[in-house]
Order: C-alpha cells, then sequence, then structure tokens
C-alpha cells in the first residue's frame, strides 16, 4: 500500500482527558477540585500524533485491536524504526513518559543506551589528543548497547493489555511487505550516502544499486522483520540473546567495534520517577536523569519564577530567559550524569532556594558572560530525533521521545539484523570540557564506563493546570530542551496549540555563548536592543518538528497542530 507524500506527517488528536497533580516522588498529589475531577474523567475516544503516517496508523490499528495506549506506544515506536530510521530505531533508544489514568501513577521509562563494558576513552582520540569525531560518530565504535527493544517489552508487558506479538504486528508487516520512503528519508540517506557506503550492510540496506532508493519506489527492510519476529516471539531474549544478539555481536566486532554478548544480555530498561515542578500554577511533569531536560527545564523555571514575563517587553522578557538558559546549561555539564553511576545534586539543583540565589547574579540590563570556562563550537546538528504522544479511551498517556542521536545513527547496519545502530557514544563527555556534536560540554559526571547511560537532551512532557492540559514533545539535539520550555512558556500564557507549534525560535545553551535564533524570531528593535545587552545573535534554519496538543476543559474544547515547519504534518480533531 502507498500513501501520498502530503500524508508522510499524521497528527490525529481527539479528547484529551487531565491527569492529577504529581509530587516528586511520582505519586499522586492532593489536587485541586477541577484537576482531580478530570483525572476521574475518561476521553472516551483515543489520539496519536506522531512524524509518520505509517506509525499513526500502526497505533490506531492496535487501539482498534483492543489495545491500550501503551500498546500503541509500542507498535508506533517499532513502526517508526522501519519508516524513519533517520530519527529512530531498535539500534538506538527512548524515554518515555507514561501515564496510567486507572490509578493516577506517572512513570518515566528509561531505555537509554548504555556504553558496552570494554569502552576505551583512547578510543576517541586522534593522536595528537584531540577528539576523534569520526570514531565518536560513525562506525560501531560510536554505537551504545541498544535500550529501545527492552524499553517496548517492559512497557509491553507491565502496561499494555495486548501480546507483543499483537502490537509488533504492523511494524513487522511493514517491513516486510515494504513501504514508500518518503522525502525526509530519501534527503537523510542521500545526505550520508559517503558514510553509508562504508558498510556492505549499510549499503545494502540504503543504496540499492549504488544510489538512495528512488521516489516512488517500494522498500522492504526483510531483515528488520526478523528481528521484530523474534523480538515478538521471544520478548528481550528475542535481541539480547540468541540469534540477534550473536549476529549483532559478531558483525559489531568484525568492523572494529568492542561489544560482547554479555553486554547485551546485562541490559535492562528501567522505571524512574519523573521530575515535577510547578510554575504559575502549572504542574510541569518531565524527565529526570539520564535526561538533563528535566532537570534543566525546571531549574529554569524556578528561576524565572521571580519575574513576571508577561509585564515584560520582548528583549526584556528574552534577556531574563536567556539568562536563566544559560544558568542551567553550566549545571547541565557540571553536575547531570547517569543516575546508577553519578551522585547528583538533585536536591538542590531543583530547589527554589537554589534558584534564588542564581537568580540574584542576573543584571536587568546586562548579559552575563559564559566567559568562565573555555569557548566551544561545534557543527549545527541536524533534527534527528523523534517524538510522539498518544491518549487513549480511558485517559491513559504516552509521551515518547526516540533517536539513534545524528542522522542514520553511525551508518552501520549489523549485517543479517537490518539494525542500524546509534552513535550515542558521542553523548558522553568522551574528552572532558571538549564538545560533542551538539556543542555541549561535560565532566567526569557524563564520563564513559562500561554499563552506563550516556546523557541525553530528550524532555518528554505534560503540562497539568486546573482548566487545561498540554503534551508537549521535540527533536532537536541540545535545541529540545529549550524548545520544550518556550513550548511551556506559550502554553502557560494561553496561547493555542497552532500558536505555540508556529512560534518562532531561540536557544542559549552556555558555550558556545552565543543565542541561536530562527528568522523572523525578533524584530529589528528587539535584536538591537539585546545586542546592546551584550548578546551575540547568530542565525540557525534547523529546529525540531514540534507536535502540540492541548486541552480546555471549562470549554471542553480540543487545540491540535503539528509543526508549521514540517509541511505535511496535520493536526486534527475528531
Amino acid at each position: 500500500m502507498r500513501f501520498s507524500m502530503s500524508w508522510r506527517v499524521l497528527s490525529l488528536s481527539l479528547l484529551l482527558v487531565g491527569g492529577a497533580a504529581f509530587a516528586a516522588d511520582g505519586a499522586p498529589k492532593a489536587a485541586p477540585a477541577a484537576a482531580a475531577h478530570a483525572a476521574q474523567q475518561r476521553p472516551g475516544h483515543a489520539a496519536i500524533a506522531s512524524a509518520n503516517f505509517h506509525a499513526t496508523e500502526a497505533g490506531l490499528e492496535v487501539l482498534a485491536k483492543g489495545g491500550n495506549a501503551f500498546d500503541a506506544a509500542v507498535a508506533v515506536a517499532a513502526t517508526l524504526s522501519v519508516v524513519e530510521p533517520e530519527s529512530s530505531g531498535i539500534g538506538g533508544g527512548f524515554m518515555a513518559v507514561l501515564h496510567r489514568a486507572k490509578d493516577g501513577r506517572n512513570v518515566f521509562i528509561d531505555a537509554r543506551e548504555t556504553a558496552p563494558a570494554a569502552v576505551n576513552p583512547k578510543d576517541y582520540l586522534n593522536p595528537d589528543g584531540s577528539p576523534n569525531r569520526d570514531t565518536a560518530l560513525k562506525g560501531p565504535l560510536s554505537a551504545g548497547i541498544p535500550g529501545e527493544p527492552a524499553g517496548l517489552v517492559l512497557i509491553a508487558k507491565r502496561y499494555g493489555r495486548l501480546s507483543l506479538q499483537q502490537s509488533l504486528a504492523p511494524a513487522i508487516r511493514i517491513a516486510r511487505d515494504g513501504f514508500e520512503p518518503d522525502a525526509r528519508l530519501r534527503g537523510a540517506i542521500a545526505s550520508m550516502q559517503k558514510d553509508l557506503a562504508r558498510w556492505p550492510a549499510s549499503a545494502a540496506k540504503y543504496l540499492p544499486n549504488g544510489k538512495p532508493p528512488a521516489e516512488g519506489a517500494t522498500w522492504r527492510d526483510p531483515d528488520q522483520a526478523r528481528t521484530l519476529e523474534l523480538i515478538a516471539a521471544h520478548g528481550d531474549d528475542g535481541f539480547y540473546r540468541g540469534e540477534t544478539a550473536q549476529k549483532l555481536v559478531a558483525a559489531v566486532r568484525a568492523a572494529g567495534g568492542n561489544w560482547t554478548l554479555a553486554d547485551l544480555a546485562n541490559y535492562r530498561a528501567k522505571e524512574r520517577t519523573p521530575i515535577s515542578v510547578d510554575y504559575r500554577g502549572y504542574k510541569i511533569i518531565t524527565a529526570p536523569p539520564p535526561s538533563s531536560g528535566g532537570v534543566a527545564i525546571a531549574e529554569i523555571l524556578n528561576i524565572l519564577s521571580g519575574y513576571d514575563l508577561t509585564k515584560m517587553d520582548q528583549a526584556t522578557r528574552v534577556h531574563y530567559i536567556v539568562e536563566a538558559m544559560r544558568r542551567a546549561f553550566r549545571d547541565h555539564n557540571d553536575y547531570l550524569g547517569d543516575p546508577d553511576f553519578v551522585k547528583m545534586p538533585l536536591d538542590m539543583l531543583l530547589s527554589p532556594y537554589y534558584a534564588a540565589g542564581l537568580r540574584q547574579g542576573i543584571l536587568h540590563d546586562k548579559a552575563t558572560p559564559s566567559s568562565m570556562l573555555p569557548r566551544a563550537e561545534a557543527p549545527e546538528p541536524g533534527m534527528h530525533t523523534t517524538h510522539f504522544s498518544i491518549i487513549d479511551a480511558d485517559g491513559n498517556m504516552a509521551a515518547v521521545t526516540s533517536t539513534v542521536n545524528y542522522t542514520m545513527g553511525s551508518s552501520f547496519v549489523a549485517a543479517g539484523t537490518g539494525v542500524l545502530l546509534n552513535d550515542e557514544m558521542d553523548d558522553f563527555a568522551l574528552v572532558p570540557n571538549k564538545p560533542n556534536v551538539y556543542g555541549l560540554l561535560g565532566s567526569a559526571a557524563n564520563a564513559p564506563k562500561g554499563g552506563k547511560r550516556m546523557l541525553s537532551s530528550m524532555s518528554p512532557s505534560i503540562v497539568i493546570g486546573a482548566d487545561r492540559t498540554a503534551v508537549i514533545g521535540s527533536p532537536g539535539g541540545s535545541t529540545i530542551i529549550t524548545q520544550v520550555l518556550e513550548g511551556i512558556l506559550h502554553f502557560i500564557d494561553g496561547e493555542s496549540a497552532q500558536q505555540i507549534a508556529a512560534h518562532k525560535r531561540f536557544h542559549h545553551q552556555y558555550l558556545p555563548d552565543v543565542v541561536n535564533v530562527e528568522e523572523g524570531t525578533f524584530d529589528a528593535a528587539t535584536s538591537d536592543a539585546l545586542t546592546k545587552m551584550g548578546y551575540t545573535l547568530k542565525p540557525r534554519e534547523s529546529w525540531g518538528f514540534m507536535n502540540v496538543v492541548t486541552w480546555d476543559r471549562k470549554a471542553n474544547k480540543l487545540d491540535a497542530a503539528s509543526d508549521p515547519r514540517r509541511p505535511s504534518g496535520l493536526g486534527k480533531v475528531q
């Protein structure tokens, strides 16, 4: 079956339901009467918003079989692995915030990749001691042990209603029978053609006859279909042990990598407690470490709580937001890492008193230079992650951000598996105080170690107010954090989903000390005022594709929008 290119992205959005407010430990907390009442409601309909028509259809198919939001999440993620490999897949990992309606439970699923036991920082250095970008981003040394298969199995077993076979069936069918690659996938393959051609299995999969798939061609992936069938039949053992594991390790080691069967067998997806922060009467539920996103968003909001942004002109508002971003990203670099390996001062970082102290150092009319650490420059990254949101008829919710890191991950396909491996090792601080591909610095807290999870910017979030709810997330590398933050602020200001998704964006991450700006974000007067304050404004073309769904409970009105930067996106109320 083929679909026109205008349906590359589907966002079907129906009636949402608000959840209860949640305390820092993830347990239900006393909530305002309106929010408590909303928590008892059920929408009676289901909603799925994803970046690809096939993935959305897969989720709806599973819901029609009697599955819930969590079964649908398995179907959507697995299908994206087949049809959108430039952004995510079973060779990568994901982070998810789930809300279970029957008991109000919020949980964070950590399916982040881990370093192999034999990881050696020297493998990522050139002879002169400078970072080796090739081994960090391309080939088997750049790949962490995948987490997505284990995460999908965990969700299905603990939260789903259907069997893995039922939830994975759409992805298996599409991989086996074929689909028409969209322009974005064809473009990604073309842009990475030289790297893909370095490895025979990658070339065989993505470069038929030595070229990227042609427009209108039907593309099949029988090896990945077989891998998904093994997962469907055997769960974790279908990927991390047995036939698939043996093929993965053999392929990685033959190409110079260092994976072992034990690395795969020892991998575990984990449940963690989400981060929760209150801001202007709204509760934001978001991702904890090993995501840096939730901590950074919470810290920024705590700093901004000392100001009334609604009464400021644009230049002053941007000034305070950027200064809060600057300080949060500085802490991101210094403190955060895998919570199983690093003791982090989260009580301090999330404290309103700590934020008040940081606020005292912000001048009202001048930028604070980021010159206390060495400058760092990095190439502008691609936006190659994906986010999807699901709400089922009972009010269960899944906000899932999945990635293989950079465009087409490591470009390395493990022969006989159809699995395109991630290049997430670059998200470690492979060389202390040297930037990764997104320009982010790191310290010993995010240094690589066998079995350790690398830090991530993924920030799937749910925002709950007395009368309104939003589900939000975005791809975008290090800009994920600031894009989700800005979306949350616009939502709290009362804007519609269309307004939030269409807003022009800006970003600051401490180093490099520039404000990345989308064309048209600021008028001439605002740009001039920010420049006089000491900011360097730098144009940036690539931004993530945000999907936003809001529900006004008083008016019982749903508002849904896909990012207009991707013209084929669709927001629909049904």
